[in-house]
């Protein structure tokens, strides 16, 4: 398979986003103590190649992906393609000096994090970004091919996401980075709740820790978007697609068939048909219609997070629809 261009579309990886949510906060607030120490959290170049498993995953993949792209190198020691594709991205996340971590991850001993992926065959090459999940190749890709998808992945972290990578000291001690914890927040306890209760299936005690916060906080940006991610999986849970599509495509004009419709397409990834679905509908409805299905898309863009693309273009196309 030839590397793909990347792209964000059709990409909302929940569990991958919820999970990272107070990484990126806390990420966030390191970088800005360490500005202030004079400290740059700088890394040894041996750091940028890293062995990850499954107990490590959320910590060494899915938090670090808040800082830096972090590429994903699914691999196994009797795979001969393996042998030749990954000295290859080794060398190269060296070259590329911190604008991205290489993780590579053993399929015999991960065989859950292989499935979860989604991987069908090895070497198989992922990349993690703001905790969402992107694929980029499968197979022995050529040099040129791998730069080049690399290259397309730094910048849409970089513009996108903000994310401009680690430095890199070749002074540094394999091991040593420099920037000091970020100081807890008011409420840290209350957030980490929430992603424990979503860890477990907790929907409700999940929204319920997501409240708690706004209630004190009402503008805290990390628990509005796990609210809405929590409230949205939970709207979903136990719906049947067939039937909720089946009414949907039976009943256009519905705007409940239609709400429920967009719920499924936002969760199994497809933002644009969400989107799509309601700003239709909204054309189609007036009153209390038209109000409830706005204020759902407004929601879904909480979910997917204000600084995406795809929520600029809809609001645009939503206020064409409504005016």
């Amino acid at each position: 398979m030839q590397p793909r261009n990347m792209s964000m579309s059709g990409v909302v990886d929940l569990a991958a986003v919820k999970a990272a949510q107070e990484a990126k906060a806390k990420a966030e607030q390191a970088r800005a103590e360490a500005a202030r120490q004079g400290g740059g959290g700088a890394v040894s170049p041996a750091d940028l190649v890293i062995d990850v498993d499954e107990a490590g995953f959320e910590r060494e993949v899915l938090q670090r992906s808040t800082e830096v792209p972090v590429v994903i190198d699914f691999w196994a020691e009797w795979c001969q393609p393996c042998k030749q594709l990954s000295p290859v991205l080794e060398r190269l996340a060296v070259e590329y000096n911190g604008r991205f971590l290489l993780a590579k991850i053993d399929v015999d001993a991960n065989q859950m994090l292989m499935q979860q992926f989604g991987v069908q065959g090895i070497p198989a090459v992922f990349a993690v970004v703001a905790g969402q999940a992107l694929p980029l190749f499968q197979g022995a890709a050529g040099e040129q091919q791998i730069r080049e998808t690399l290259d397309q992945l730094v910048t849409v972290a970089e513009q996108r996401f903000g994310l401009t990578g680690l430095q890199v000291d070749p002074e540094a001690q394999p091991g040593d980075r420099s920037a000091p914890a970020a100081p807890a927040g008011p409420h840290d306890a209350l957030l980490e709740a929430a992603v424990q209760a979503l860890d477990a299936g907790d929907l409700s005690g999940a929204i319920r820790a997501y409240q708690n916060v706004l209630g004190d906080d009402p503008g805290n940006t990390e628990a509005k978007l796990g609210l809405a991610q929590a409230e949205l999986l939970q709207r979903v849970q136990g719906a049947d697609p067939q039937t909720v599509r089946k009414e949907a495509a039976e009943r256009p004009g519905d705007p409940q068939a239609q709400i429920a419709a967009a719920d499924l397409d936002l969760v199994g990834g497809h933002v644009e048909d969400a989107f799509g679905r309601l700003i239709e509908t909204v054309q189609r409805t007036a009153g209390d219609d038209r109000e409830a299905v706005r204020v759902r898309l407004l929601e879904l863009f909480e979910v997917v997070g204000a600084d995406d693309p795809r929520v600029a273009a809809a609001r645009r196309a939503l206020a064409r629809a409504l005016f």
